[in-house]
């Protein structure tokens, strides 16, 4: 008889709270690593990359993008001695971070100095190849170390787009569902629950993350890893990503000049609850509470590319949607934008 394995990689240490970056020294110690590199971008070298290397007696690396060229770099840059990559920045550090530590069989440790969506938490790394941009597996962070009190220093516009790209988890799990009951696709209650009840989080603390406070920050950022715990249980990105995230994965393609992740998947996702016969009006009512787009002219994407995007967005990846496997029409496209008002 076949006995069937599910594992579940999840992080070891999640510290979450105002001004501990200087306990980094503490908890990589307690881990039980003795040569970190801390990889940060020029921008996040002076947020948090200096603070964290100098804490740790420890060489950094500034990385220029997400992109398979960089990850490569980095992994032939880190020293042999090395036993953990640190990624102390926003969402292109970290997917560096996770990616070169996994072609270098390395464990990382996620420090985000934004809470724009659920990468810092998940084992999920989008890399550009080619001009395009690709979600590639790797592990998720053996810790997670998330000070308020630099996080809540980024543009708000982050911390919008990292609620809005929680609330398009909505429409991931109505995806997910009927991928199951379609296709018989593995499916567990347990990931797509705890996935929800991020989601409805922060649709009930709309207000409270309009604010910009740490206590906003606070919220947005447990969504956000518990968003990617639920993706580390499924086993998949299934969790926090369904149509609304090929949609936005095809903006990044089509669109000269893409808006944020969260906020092209909160966008996604109501008009992808439409599609669910969902309450679409409740997602846009929430992303609009926060300050986060809801028309393509919020996104400065034109009508035309909201419209190629979701025409072509079924081809993106191989996942079943709402949207099937022949996509939509470009009649039912610029309809469905139309009715949700997103064009």
């Amino acid at each position: 008889m076949t006995t069937l394995m599910h594992t579940m990689e999840m992080p070891r240490k999640v510290a979450l709270g105002s001004r501990i970056l200087k306990e980094v020294p503490s908890i990589v110690g307690e881990l039980g690593y003795r040569h970190p590199m801390v990889l940060c971008d020029e921008i996040t070298y002076d947020i948090a990359g200096k603070t964290v290397s100098e804490s740790l007696g420890c060489p950094y690396l500034c990385i220029d993008g997400a992109t398979s060229g960089e990850v490569e770099r980095v992994r032939n840059e880190l020293a042999p001695e090395t036993d953990v990559v640190i990624g102390a920045g926003g969402g292109t550090v970290i997917d560096v971070a996770k990616l070169a530590s996994r072609y270098r069989s390395l464990p990382f440790i996620s420090i985000p100095t934004a809470a724009s969506h659920d990468g810092i938490a998940s084992s999920r790394a989008s890399i550009k190849a080619r001009d395009q941009k690709t979600s590639i597996k790797a592990l998720p962070p053996v810790a997670i170390i998330a000070d308020t009190s630099v996080i809540v220093n980024a543009p708000y516009r982050f911390l919008a787009a990292g609620c809005a790209d929680l609330i398009s988890n909505y429409t991931a799990v109505k995806d997910w569902e009927l991928a199951h009951r379609l296709k018989g696709e593995y499916f567990s209650e347990y990931a797509a629950q705890l996935s929800l009840l991020s989601a409805k989080l922060m649709i009930k603390n709309a207000s409270v993350i309009r604010e910009g406070s740490e206590r906003s920050v606070r919220k947005v950022l447990k969504g956000l890893i518990s968003s990617g715990i639920a993706m580390s249980i499924a086993g998949s990105s299934r969790p926090a990503s369904g149509s609304e995230h090929l949609f936005s994965h095809a903006l990044d393609v089509i669109a000269p000049k893409p808006a944020m992740h969260g906020e092209q998947c909160g966008i996604g996702s109501t008009m992808m609850m439409y599609l669910h016969g969902g309450s679409w009006r409740s997602i846009r009512k929430a992303l609009k509470t926060v300050n986060a787009p809801t028309t393509s002219h919020d996104l400065q994407i034109s009508d035309e590319h909201i419209i190629e995007a979701l025409m072509t967005a079924h081809k993106i990846r191989d996942r079943y949607t709402i949207l099937g496997d022949k996509g939509l029409t470009r009649e039912a496209a610029e309809s469905l934008a139309r009715t949700t008002g997103v064009i």
